[in-house]
C-alpha cells in the first residue's frame, strides 16, 4: 500500500519537488513517524511552518471547532475571527495600524511590493543578495539567486540587488525612483545570514531621508523563530510593510501583510486574495497565537538556541567553515556539499533543510525538547565525523515553500 503512494504520487506530481525517499504520516510535537513506524526529530518542520509543533492540541481543536461551522468566508463579508487576527496581528509590532490577509510568505511579498509601489508611485525595488522572498514573479524578481531567477527572465522590472550587511552600497543603490526597500533579518535561504543591526537601521534611515517604503521580510523569522516575537525587535525596527507566513496558521496556509502609516489608506480593489482571511485559516492563526505566548515560545527559542548553537560550536571538525544563527533558526556552513550529510542525518532519524550547497539549515518547532535537541546534536557530530562519500553533483536547490 505504502509502495502504491509512492509510485502513484512519482507518476502524478509536477516533478518540480527534487523527492525524498520517505512516507512521513504522523506527526506530534517536534517528531514526525514514517509509513514503517520510523521517528524522526523534524528539524524541517515543513521548512519552519510547524511552528507550535505537529498537530498542537489547541490548533487541533481550534480548527475542527471552525470547520463544523464556516470553511470559507471572503473578505467582502466581515467575520468574527478575522477581525481578532488582525487586532492581534497589529499588536506584534507597534505602530502598525492595518493586515492584509493572504495564503502564504510569497502573496504577502507579492502584496507588500505592490503596496509600495502604489503608495510611492515609484517602480523601483532594492533587495539583497542571497536573499529569499518566493517563488512567484514579484517576489522570485525580488529573489536573488541566478538559478531560480534565469528560467523566468524577463521577470518584473525594476528589481536592484546588493550585497547584504554593506551599508555604502544600499546608499548608492536607494534613489528617487525607488519604491522600497526589502530585507529579512535573517537570510533563511541564503544561508542562515544574521543581519547586522546598525545596517538593518541604516536601510529603515534611508528609507525615511528618501521617500522608499522599508519592507521587513519575516516569512521565516517572524512568530518567535528567532528569540523574540518578530525578529526586528533584535534591533529597534519599525518597517512600514512586515511579510509573514510560515508558522503564523499552525499548518494551515497563510501569510499576512502588517502595514504602517506612511503607506496610507489602499483603495478598494487595488488587490485581494480569494482565500485570505479565511475563518478556518483565521483560527488557526488565533490559537497559534495564543499558544506561541501561554508557553512563551520566543523566550524558550532564544534560551534552547543558545543552547544548540553552543553545542554545535563546540565540534571539532574540519568539515565545519562556520555555525550561526538567532534563536532556533540554525546554520551549520560546510566546506563540502551538504545532501550527504543530511541523507545521513536522517538515517539517524533526524530531518534538516539545506540552505543554499554548503550550509545545513535547523528550523525545528519552538516546542522541541532540550533532549531532543541534544539528540540532534550527537546526530550532526556522528555525521561530521564519520567517512561519507563527497557529493558528486550539485543538487537541486533546497524546495523553499510559496
Amino acid at each position: 500500500m505504502h509502495d502504491d503512494w509512492m509510485t502513484l504520487e512519482g507518476r502524478y506530481t509536477s516533478g518540480v519537488y527534487a523527492k525524498i525517499p520517505l512516507r512521513i504520516v504522523l506527526g506530534a510535537g517536534a517528531r514526525v513517524w514514517d509509513a514503517q513506524g520510523r521517528e524522526y526529530v523534524d528539524c524541517a518542520a515543513g521548512h519552519g511552518v510547524a511552528i507550535v509543533g505537529h498537530c498542537h492540541p489547541q490548533v487541533v481543536a481550534a480548527v475542527r471547532a471552525q470547520a463544523e461551522q464556516l470553511i470559507t468566508c471572503s473578505e467582502m463579508f466581515y467575520h468574527a475571527h478575522r477581525a481578532a487576527l488582525q487586532a492581534e496581528l497589529v499588536t506584534l509590532m507597534p505602530g502598525m495600524e492595518r493586515v492584509f490577509l493572504c495564503n502564504s510568505g510569497a502573496e504577502a511579498v507579492e502584496a507588500a511590493v505592490k503596496f509600495a509601489r502604489l503608495a510611492t508611485g515609484r517602480p523601483g525595488v532594492v533587495a539583497a543578495r542571497n536573499g529569499f522572498h518566493g517563488r512567484t514573479m514579484g517576489a522570485l524578481s525580488a529573489t536573488w539567486r541566478p538559478e531560480y531567477r534565469r528560467p523566468f527572465e524577463p521577470l518584473v522590472p525594476g528589481f536592484t540587488h546588493v550585497p547584504y550587511n554593506d551599508p555604502a552600497a544600499l546608499e548608492e543603490a536607494v534613489g528617487p525612483e525607488t519604491a522600497a526597500v526589502i530585507l529579512e533579518v535573517v537570510q533563511g535561504e541564503g544561508g542562515v545570514r544574521p543581519g547586522d543591526g546598525a545596517y538593518l537601521r541604516r536601510a529603515q534611515e534611508l528609507c525615511r531621508e528618501r521617500g522608499a517604503l522599508f519592507i521587513v521580510d519575516e516569512v521565516q523569522t517572524g512568530m518567535g523563530r528567532t528569540g523574540r516575537m518578530l525578529a526586528c525587535a533584535h534591533y529597534g525596527l519599525q518597517p512600514d510593510l512586515l511579510c509573514l507566513g510560515k508558522g503564523i496558521a499552525g499548518g494551515l496556509p497563510m501569510g499576512a501583510v502588517l502595514i504602517g502609516p506612511r503607506v496610507g489608506r489602499l483603495p478598494h480593489s487595488v488587490h485581494g486574495s480569494t482565500f485570505g482571511g479565511n475563518p478556518l485559516a483565521c483560527a488557526a492563526a488565533l490559537a497559534t497565537l495564543r499558544v506561541i505566548r501561554e508557553e512563551s515560545l520566543p523566550e524558550r527559542a532564544a534560551e534552547l538556541g543558545a543552547s544548540f548553537l553552543s553545542r554545535l560550536r563546540g565540534i571539532s571538525s574540519p568539515l565545519v567553515r562556520e555555525v550561526r544563527g538567532l534563536g532556533l533558526m540554525v546554520g551549520i556552513e560546510l566546506r563540502r556539499r551538504v545532501r550527504p550529510y543530511l541523507a545521513a542525518l536522517m538515517e539517524r532519524g533526524v530531518l534538516a533543510l539545506r540552505a543554499g550547497p554548503t550550509v545545513l539549515r535547523f528550523l525545528p518547532p519552538l516546542v522541541i525538547s532540550p533532549d531532543d535537541l541534544e539528540r540532534v546534536g550527537r546526530a550532526v557530530e556522528e555525521v561530521l565525523k564519520s567517512p561519507i562519500a563527497e557529493d558528486p553533483e550539485e543538487a537541486p536547490a533546497c524546495q523553499e515553500g510559496l
